[in-house]
């Protein structure tokens, strides 16, 4: 899988809105503003959504495996 180069902003709204979903309490505005910017993060780059969206939720979900 691509390596990205996610920036701050998608990383932020993808982390926050793993907590809420842990805590319970992700609301459709959150998964919605991830969806809108892995979207137009995708469209910019050129790639697939599916891959963007996977290699965020591993930046973000399990560091460790991106990094290695």
């Amino acid at each position: 899988m691509t390596a990205f180069d996610f920036p701050a902003k998608l990383l932020e709204l993808e982390r926050s809105a793993w907590a809420a979903l842990q805590a319970g309490t992700l609301t459709a505005d959150q998964a919605g503003a991830v969806q809108a910017g892995v979207t137009a993060f995708a469209a910019e780059a050129g790639v697939d959504r599916y891959e963007v969206e996977m290699g965020l939720k591993r930046a973000v979900r399990h560091p460790e495996a991106a990094e290695g």
